[in-house]
């Protein structure tokens, strides 16, 4: 049956790019207000960092309601990318390229998209996915088994923390979202907040860090997680927290998240 099963998908990818050669960009446009938004943030962690010279790469897709849908384009938007940008988490620097712009937006050409499904569908098959979407995977819930949440805690007060911020056209919002690492030592923390704010909060323990706290809108010591969290504000993101003891030179976090239409 796998066999079989893995012989078909192939085929049918191959079908889906050579119908691209005649259609192109004609095909699975969505009919409905559904703004696509994929982008990277790529980070360089600087020599106060115990693993200082590795990197992290963020690959990030947002999908949103934007009512007004003449902003489609199907090229990333390159213009927005803030370039070797230094930035600060208490003492310690990174740097970030981060091109993050709600109007930025894209929509994958055909070709692409078939390679991602293909990638869905066997991930889904594999268990590693929970829903046959390409465009936003949502991952099973995997914990670190490397250590216990309770030695996560201690790892994560002195961890690098990215803000991913939402796209939306409301003052209130609901989002599924997924985070997966591709790490083999650590898990990650993730928050749905209210606002960047929180970022500087989780690291400054002078303030009170605040994020909403229904379930699935948090998640502590994973490898994968998805989630969903409802009536969040227009200003809201993920915080992804990662511990100081990274283990490859690139670590590798995908990100997804889909606005969910009231």
């Amino acid at each position: 049956m796998k066999k079989i099963y893995y012989g078909i998908l192939p085929v049918v990818a191959f079908l889906l790019i050579l119908t691209n050669a005649f259609y192109g960009h004609t095909l699975f446009v969505s009919a409905s207000e559904q703004t696509v938004n994929k982008y990277e943030v790529y980070v360089h962690l600087q020599p106060e960092w115990n693993v200082y010279q590795k990197n992290i790469l963020f690959e990030i897709t947002n999908v949103w309601y934007n009512t007004d849908s003449s902003q489609m384009k199907f090229e990333k938007n390159v213009d927005n990318h803030t370039y070797n940008e230094l930035q600060y988490i208490g003492d310690k620097s990174y740097v970030e390229l981060n091109p993050w712009d709600c109007q930025g937006t894209w929509k994958p050409i055909l070709y692409k998209r078939a390679i991602d499904k293909l990638r869905n569908e066997i991930e889904l098959f594999q268990g590693k996915q929970l829903i046959s979407d390409s465009v936003v995977p949502m991952y099973a819930n995997i914990e670190n088994k490397s250590y216990d949440k309770d030695e996560q805690q201690l790892k994560i007060k002195d961890s690098f923390s990215q803000f991913i911020p939402i796209c939306t056209s409301k003052e209130n919002t609901s989002y599924d979202y997924s985070v997966k690492i591709n790490s083999n030592k650590v898990g990650f923390d993730v928050y749905f907040v209210s606002s960047k704010v929180q970022q500087n909060n989780f690291h400054d323990s002078k303030n009170n860090f605040e994020f909403y706290t229904a379930d699935g809108c948090y998640a502590k010591n994973k490898k994968s997680f998805s989630g969903t969290c409802d009536n969040v504000g227009k200003n809201s993101g993920l915080l992804i927290i990662i511990p100081d003891e990274l283990d490859r030179p690139l670590t590798n976090i995908s990100v997804g998240l889909k606005e969910i239409k009231n």
